[in-house]
């Protein structure tokens, strides 16, 4: 995607982001917090003129903080008797997947993205609505082979504290060394998933570009990647497990 497509698609979501503000705060109060005047933002608003670039990315800045994806996510985030997380709530919400592929975007545009790659199956909400965003194509990897595929490329990796085994697949042909990867997950808990698919990126020698995920849990999984210090790793929140 151009970079000139790239940066419409951003002032665009910074209007729906605008819009999703208005909704809690007037525009007073957001001429307050955004410094720009009430007219402005009122144009903004009501679709009469987009921000340029440089001020979509100034109130995008102001705006995340004041809709509260960070604080909508925490909200939902629920522990069982034992300690287990259930991310229902969060994986199938359409408004907290629209916002974090504004973030996504935000974050990536520019970057050389040409696939988004993700675990099946909770992970392929948030990794479609962040490729539609950036305009590449989606790569599922899945826990079986699919008839019709003649080759694959495999990841076995061995479930943390279970001494379960589990494979990830994506076709051969999915990535080439021409492809830049950004991975793509709902959540992070010991990185062994993330891990995996770093390697079926390496397996396809393309490159990593970067790592985006909804929630991580604890910091121990960023010693599982093998990715550059280079590598962008955008998290939205991160939380201590209850285990």
């Amino acid at each position: 995607m151009s970079t000139h497509a790239e940066d419409l698609k951003l002032r665009l979501m910074t209007i729906e982001l605008l819009r999703s503000a208005k909704q809690q705060f007037t525009y007073r109060e957001l001429s307050s917090k955004t410094g720009l005047p009430v007219t402005v933002l009122s144009r903004y608003a009501k679709g009469h003129v987009l921000p340029n670039t440089a001020r979509a990315k100034q109130l995008e800045k102001v705006l995340t903080k004041l809709v509260g994806l960070e604080v909508d996510l925490r909200r939902k985030i629920k522990f069982n008797a034992d300690g287990y997380f259930d991310n229902t709530a969060i994986v199938g919400n359409s408004n907290i997947l629209r916002q974090a592929a504004h973030q996504g975007l935000s974050t990536f545009a520019g970057k050389r993205v040409t696939h988004v790659l993700t675990a099946a199956v909770d992970g392929i909400p948030l990794a479609t609505m962040v490729a539609d965003s950036l305009g590449v194509n989606l790569v599922i990897a899945k826990r079986g082979k699919e008839v019709g595929v003649p080759a694959f490329l495999e990841e076995t990796y061995v479930l943390r504290d279970s001494g379960v085994t589990m494979t990830l697949y994506i076709p051969k042909n999915a990535l080439s060394r021409r492809d830049s990867v950004l991975i793509v997950d709902d959540m992070i808990k010991t990185g062994e998933t993330q891990a995996a698919l770093v390697k079926l990126v390496h397996k396809a020698r393309a490159e990593v570009s970067g790592i985006f995920s909804l929630i991580a849990v604890g910091d121990d999984w960023k010693k599982r990647l093998e990715v550059s210090k280079r590598c962008p790793i955008e998290v939205i929140t991160r939380i201590r497990s209850n285990k």
